[in-house]
């Protein structure tokens, strides 16, 4: 209590981290009132907490550095999205583009939950056990959409390995909302991998006709093991080759983080075996670590390198590629789509 003194060889009383409504959080977890609170890295990361701490992440030079959101249009999507109860992946993952792209009005949605069944060492999203899907989250999805006016919508989800179709039957109900709403919006959707899921589940997803049908390999094989331990690169890789066996005109999309401590060879190699499973739109980006206990940044790749990527991936073949330090899947996806059909027909013309 306040005035009271502290006796001479008294020790302080530890400060207890409280919850919004004031009660310390660890009393209110003995007492049951709450399991977790996701904002203490112990509860977000559970199967980190015994984790060494990685090397200090070095100084961000000046090329990754972004300004802290402030604008009005910024405060607009993110009170939309409080109102409609929905989940960014833009918040979750703590992405450093954050400002840029909600001051336009382009918020990523996160469906089926803000915690996922896996625990990737490079990811931010909290891990754990996953509530019930929510059946009308599409119809809120889809609300948010019309409200925003948007030309082009992301929408991704955490894995849900806790669901037999690994959420396919959630994904295709929300692209059919969004539709209903706002039938001149296009689709773009970055999905798990289905590693787990029931056969057929990929197919539920490929018929509800998204745009672009994106999922990223996150990384070179060699760093699976490390990086993405519950997934498998080979298994990524033939689930977007199915999807072009599925519907050959659907825009297949993947994506790269680099600075993990990968090297160009393998790099290079993933490009390869891109373009052998026709993918249409590679984005590479550089790797940020969330916490001391993610995935050590091995190094910040120079823009001049992002540039010789670029042009690399190009001549290999791919239709669309973004490649910089501030890449990520769903950056400027409004604008890259045009590009990316204008560059189709291009391609079919010649």
């Amino acid at each position: 209590m306040a005035g009271l003194q502290q006796l001479p060889g008294q020790r302080p009383e530890p400060r207890c981290a409280r919850t919004s409504w004031g009660l310390c959080i660890d009393e209110a977890k003995r007492k049951g009132m709450i399991v977790r609170d996701l904002k203490i890295p112990g509860d977000r990361h559970p199967e980190k907490a015994r984790r060494a701490d990685s090397a200090p992440q070095p100084k961000k030079p000046e090329w990754i550095r972004v300004k802290a959101p402030t604008s009005e249009g910024y405060k607009q999507t993110r009170d939309i999205m409080r109102e409609h109860k929905l989940v960014t992946v833009c918040e979750e993952a703590g992405c450093p583009n954050v400002g840029e792209c909600w001051s336009q009005g382009h918020a990523t949605m996160m469906i089926m939950g803000e915690i996922c069944t896996r625990g990737c060492t490079f990811c931010n999203v909290a891990t754990g056990r996953p509530d019930a899907l929510d059946v009308f989250e599409p119809g809120r999805v889809a609300d948010a959409v019309k409200k925003l006016g948007l030309n082009h919508v992301v929408i991704t989800s955490v894995d849900r390995d806790d669901v037999d179709d690994g959420g396919a039957a959630h994904f295709a109900q929300t692209i059919r909302a969004v539709r209903r709403q706002s039938p001149g919006t296009t689709i773009e959707i970055l999905t798990p991998d289905f590693l787990r899921a029931k056969p057929g589940s990929l197919e539920v997803v490929v018929e509800a006709k998204p745009d672009v049908f994106n999922h990223n390999l996150e990384t070179v094989p060699g760093l699976y093991p490390e990086v993405r331990p519950g997934a498998r690169y080979f298994h990524s890789l033939r689930l977007l080759q199915r999807v072009k066996e599925l519907d050959p005109s659907m825009f297949t999309k993947s994506g790269i983080m680099v600075g993990l401590g990968e090297d160009k060879q393998a790099v290079h190699q993933v490009m390869d075996d891109m373009r052998a499973a026709d993918i249409d739109f590679l984005t590479i980006g550089q790797y940020l670590q969330p916490t001391p206990k993610h995935h050590a940044v091995d190094r910040f790749v120079t823009p001049d390198e992002f540039a010789s990527y670029e042009k690399a991936a190009r001549g290999k073949g791919f239709l669309m590629v973004s490649a910089t330090p501030l890449t990520r899947s769903s950056y400027h996806a409004g604008e890259d789509f045009a590009q990316l059909r204008a560059a189709r027909l291009a391609r079919l013309g010649a």
